[in-house]
């Protein structure tokens, strides 16, 4: 392992002060806001349902057609409005959430919502079509018709085409084909696809103006997201870059291809940052200037300084290295539930691999523990390949901190071969492991470094 520091490196001897002390994620959030989603579709089913939604699917094939496909597409309208609101980087939505989860709603809300406006564009076009006389065979010609004679149906089509856009490179199989920067360039067309779709539903929507509550709900569910995207996406981002002014002061190398790129800025106790929390940074130096990554704190926070581990893994995170002191750096963040708040025992066990270790260095820095209360695993394949050890080691000692490194071919398990299992746990942890009943562990202590056998 290769080190050059070129700062000094900071006493480890008692957990930093805090930038700004923790604030508890209300417990009632995440229930809150699933709830609401759920409230907002059953609104949504009673203003199609009153007062002729159900009355119209006994009236004739055609009708009934034609008011399945207004349930259909007011309930992906309103998925896809909370689809939207689930990326708008919501500090409620995120701190009771977390980015990873929010992800993995957003992906299933989003494809549920694509397949129901699919289905109400073919609903509604068959509906129409028998009511019109063309039979149900003249689907296309009844669509080509809509888009050309209604109003706002033209911006409805290239909205549909531009999500469509987005749906096809979100599947896996093209996900993983493309660059991060090109697909998520692509991505931002769903935002025109949501924009062009709002005028038709308004203009030509019977059920957004069937009575004032109908047209104060939509007019409401738009406007808000559209506040939220431009608020925290945008607005708040562009605040916290001209407030802090971060600045690259120094990039250290830790090992081969690994770097630690150390920012300084203005105001920094103001920043709501918590060691386990992840920043999306964009570099104004070279091509990648307007692509935003995300780098996890690998260091506590202070009033003074910010730091970031990187790995060269391509895109963004190759070009850390060649950074120079004074690069000016745009923001967004902080972001992320792994913090200390997330505590709930006295005894912790951090699990990292590779370069992952990097939020868990920090909140091992950061957490308050006594001796052998916390207890950092990291996996690696390689020795070379581990960072931090020299400060694990020093936490290790003015902190009671105990370290295991584990070498060697992974495989499909954390650690290699064999299942991570209790036992295993067990021996891994020393004197002590919190998934046991008893708290406690029956092998001997480890060292820094210890391989198990």
């Amino acid at each position: 392992m290769t080190v050059t520091p070129a700062l000094p490196r900071v006493p480890t001897a008692a957990p930093p002060a805090a930038t700004r002390g923790p604030v508890p994620t209300p417990s009632w959030w995440r229930p809150c806001s699933r709830d609401a989603l759920v409230v907002s579709l059953l609104l949504v089913v009673g203003l199609w349902a009153y007062p002729h939604g159900v009355a119209d699917l006994g009236l004739g094939l055609s009708s009934a057609l034609t008011s399945l496909g207004r349930l259909t597409g007011l309930v992906a309208s309103d998925l896809l409005l909370a689809q939207v609101l689930l990326i708008a980087r919501v500090p409620m939505l995120e701190r009771a959430w977390g980015q990873d989860e929010l992800v993995r709603v957003h992906r299933l809300v989003g494809f549920t919502s694509f397949t129901l406006m699919l289905a109400h564009i073919a609903l509604i076009g068959l509906g129409y079509a028998g009511a019109d006389g063309r039979g149900y065979t003249g689907l296309l010609a009844e669509l080509w018709a809509l888009t050309w004679n209604s109003p706002g149906m033209l911006m409805a089509a290239a909205g549909t085409l531009f999500l469509i856009l987005v749906v096809v490179t979100s599947v896996r199989a093209a996900r993983r084909r493309l660059r991060y920067e090109s697909w998520h360039l692509l991505h931002l067309y769903a935002y025109l696809g949501v924009g062009f779709a709002l005028p038709h539903q308004l203009w030509t929507g019977a059920d957004f103006l069937a009575n004032r509550l109908a047209t104060g709900y939509w007019w409401t569910a738009w406007a808000g997201t559209a506040a939220a995207v431009v608020l925290y996406r945008l607005a708040l981002p562009a605040y916290r870059t001209l407030r802090h002014q971060l600045t690259v002061t120094a990039v250290v190398t830790e090992a081969p291809g690994v770097v630690s790129v150390h920012l300084t800025g203005r105001h920094l106790h103001e920043l709501p940052v918590r060691a386990g929390q992840f920043l999306l940074l964009r570099f104004l130096s070279g091509p990648g200037a307007s692509h935003a990554h995300p780098y996890s704190l690998s260091a506590a926070p202070s009033a003074a300084s910010l730091r970031i581990t990187v790995k060269d893994l391509g895109d963004g995170s190759g070009q850390a290295g060649q950074l120079r002191p004074g690069t000016r750096v745009l923001v967004e963040g902080p972001y992320g539930p792994l913090t200390a708040e997330r505590r709930s025992t006295r005894k912790v066990l951090l699990l990292g691999a590779g370069i992952g270790i990097t939020p868990l260095r920090a909140l091992a820095e950061e957490l308050p523990q006594a001796p052998g209360d916390v207890v950092v695993v990291h996996r690696v394949r390689t020795r070379n390949e581990a960072v931090f050890q020299t400060e694990f080691e020093d936490l290790a000692v003015t902190r009671g901190l105990r370290t295991v490194l584990v070498p060697g071919p992974r495989g499909r398990h954390f650690l290699g071969p064999d299942r991570f299992t209790r036992k295993r746990r067990h021996r891994l942890c020393g004197t002590w492991c919190p998934t046991s009943p008893s708290g406690r562990c029956s092998s001997a202590a480890q060292t820094p470094g210890w391989t198990p056998p």
